[in-house]
């Protein structure tokens, strides 16, 4: 009984409380329209008043016409370098490029690996290198656990006993990199990848003449480029990294291309790591002859490119 008069009242009630409510809006609003012209006239007078104070403040003055000189030349140098940024990250996605690293830092160096090792699992891997030795011999080189997890691998090194591989030695100032020294880590490259042979892995060889141009890195759809730059060692060069799309502007395939035309060159013999016999080969694939491939026993690793 109580809770039906309960809301009876309050329903008696709603009705003057919403009239109440409309009326209090009205009210206030009126109130606002019409301090408008004083809060206005107020505030203009004090800012004639603050003017004519700072008017004859002629430091003061220069002192924000300065600042606002700053402030717009850094609004329209920003403005401008973002428009040059947006254009050359456009052009590098026409080119397919998706990472460039300038340096060789440490934590440069760690995050090139962890990607590679990602893009190389279980994948076809192509290798364009000079030795191979900091490349996948050495347990930090970048392709070390790359070559141990891939599906299959092609790998051209340089042939130490060519003219190609002493002219690359002789260019690079270091003193500690020699033809002796690239023939070294050569060999130590052809033992790892014997290792890997013998583990069932299938691994292809094969050694160039010619100085090298690109080091390359074919990871499935990814590529990695270095530059062989005359007197420099190519741990120091910039590295690229293509992703292979079907813009026809892409690098992606050109690097591809070129892998797989020296790949087939009939002048590049192959290697055969059960033999250590070099074998050449003619255009259609059939054997010639072999040369037997002198080893020489590594004492001492010395200093060599990948």
């Amino acid at each position: 009984m109580l809770h039906h008069i309960l809301a009876n009242a309050l329903r008696v009630l709603a009705g003057p409380v919403r009239i109440l409510y409309h009326i209090g809006v009205i009210a206030l609003s009126a109130g606002i329209a019409l301090s408008l012209p004083l809060t206005v006239s107020f505030l203009a007078q004090q800012l004639l008043v603050s003017w004519s104070l700072v008017e004859n403040e002629r430091i003061f003055l220069i002192s924000v016409e300065i600042a606002v000189a700053v402030v717009l030349i850094l609004f329209f140098h920003s403005l401008g370098r973002s428009w040059q940024d947006r254009r050359l990250a456009r052009m590098a996605r026409g080119a397919g490029m998706v990472y460039f690293t300038p340096s060789r830092g440490v934590l440069a160096r760690r995050r090139i690996r962890r990607l590679k090792e990602r893009q190389g699992l279980a994948r076809d891997v192509m290798i364009i290198g000079s030795t191979g030795f900091r490349t996948f011999v050495d347990p930090k080189g970048d392709l070390h656990t790359v070559l141990q997890q891939c599906r299959e691998a092609k790998i051209m090194l340089l042939n130490p006993d060519s003219e190609g591989a002493a002219a690359r030695a002789k260019s690079i100032l270091d003193p500690g990199i020699t033809p002796e020294s690239v023939r070294k880590q050569i060999t130590k490259s052809i033992e790892f990848l014997k290792g890997l042979k013998a583990v069932q892995r299938n691994v292809e060889l094969r050694l160039y003449p010619d100085a090298p141009l690109f080091k390359l890195a074919i990871l499935g759809e990814f590529i990695w480029v270095q530059h062989y730059h005359a007197g420099l060692d190519v741990q120091v060069m910039p590295e690229y990294l293509f992703a292979h799309d079907q813009k026809p502007g892409g690098l992606y395939t050109p690097f591809y291309q070129h892998f797989m035309t020296r790949w087939r060159n009939a002048a590049i013999p192959e290697y055969d790591l059960d033999a250590d016999e070099l074998v050449y080969r003619d255009t259609a694939g059939h054997e010639i002859k072999r040369d037997k491939f002198p080893p020489v026993q590594p004492a001492g690793s010395g200093s060599a490119e990948g």
